[in-house]
């Protein structure tokens, strides 16, 4: 039994280098054998690729989030082409819209996300979406400009009734440790639909690191007041979902295994 955490900010949990290897490390032990690294700017991922290019199975994703278009103007459509080339590259992202923290103006933000749903589809790769409080502004955009090679809903956050909308799309669902909380009921809706709807080969799982952290992992230690997530905990998600779909853990596993080769385009060994 093997787990793939699809999203990941290896470079928030840790500064150093050391410690972010570590993270690799203990995450094996937990069976999570493949990882995909995200950044929230070009400037994280330089930074972090290179500490993690050299492991077998971590993945990783260029892009830039919302949150960068405060800083509009630079060309990051060359940069994010120039990185694609590297190795083990497997997604544009993460991208998407934010109006929770409004960074910069709804305009500004819909360009850039749109400049990068371009490049997933020019280098044939999928998308990874960050949404906050921008649901129908990213399922109208996706309407006409989804990347033939798909779009990854990342820690999704809306609910059953958005997810019928976008069973339509190349989508993907991929929740992360919140959807282990008791008061989560959006998204325990949302599962329940899919399975109803015979769609959960399209869910995908993620520990959103260092974020949304599981349910039973939430406890403060004197190492750390707030715990931060680590991609070792993925299985615990993986065990509240099958919980929810009334499957053994070995199967659901093997599901989301085979999903996340899938929606990455990776052989499933």
């Amino acid at each position: 039994m093997q787990f793939f955490d699809t999203h990941a900010h290896i470079g928030l949990i840790y500064d150093d280098p050391i410690e972010q290897l570590r993270v690799i490390k203990h995450a094996k032990r937990e069976n999570v054998t493949r990882i995909v690294s995200i950044n929230n700017s070009l400037h994280d991922f330089a930074k972090v690729y290179p500490t993690l290019k050299p492991y077998s199975g971590v993945y990783h994703a260029v892009g830039v989030a919302p949150s960068e278009v405060v800083t509009k103007g630079s060309d990051y459509v060359r940069t994010i082409e120039e990185k694609l080339k590297l190795p083990n590259i497997v997604a544009v992202g993460e991208t998407g819209l934010d109006y929770y923290k409004q960074f910069g103006k709804k305009e500004d933000q819909i360009e850039l996300f749109i400049t990068q749903l371009e490049l997933a589809q020019k280098h044939n790769l999928p998308v990874i979406i960050h949404n906050r409080e921008a649901g129908k502004d990213i399922y109208d955009i996706l309407q006409h400009r989804i990347p033939s090679s798909g779009a990854i809903l990342h820690c999704y956050s809306e609910d059953a009734a958005y997810a019928k909308q976008c069973l339509d799309m190349n989508v993907w669902f991929s929740f992360a440790g919140n959807l282990t909380y008791p008061k989560a009921h959006n998204l325990h809706d949302t599962v329940m639909f899919l399975q109803e709807a015979n769609a959960l080969d399209r869910i995908l799982i993620e520990t959103e690191s260092p974020f949304m952290i599981p349910q039973k992992y939430n406890v403060p230690t004197p190492q750390e007041k707030k715990p931060r997530t680590k991609p070792r905990m993925l299985p615990a998600i993986a065990e509240f979902l099958a919980s929810m779909l009334e499957k053994d853990i070995e199967e659901v596993a093997d599901m989301l295994w085979k999903n996340s080769c899938k929606a990455f385009k990776l052989p499933e060994e």
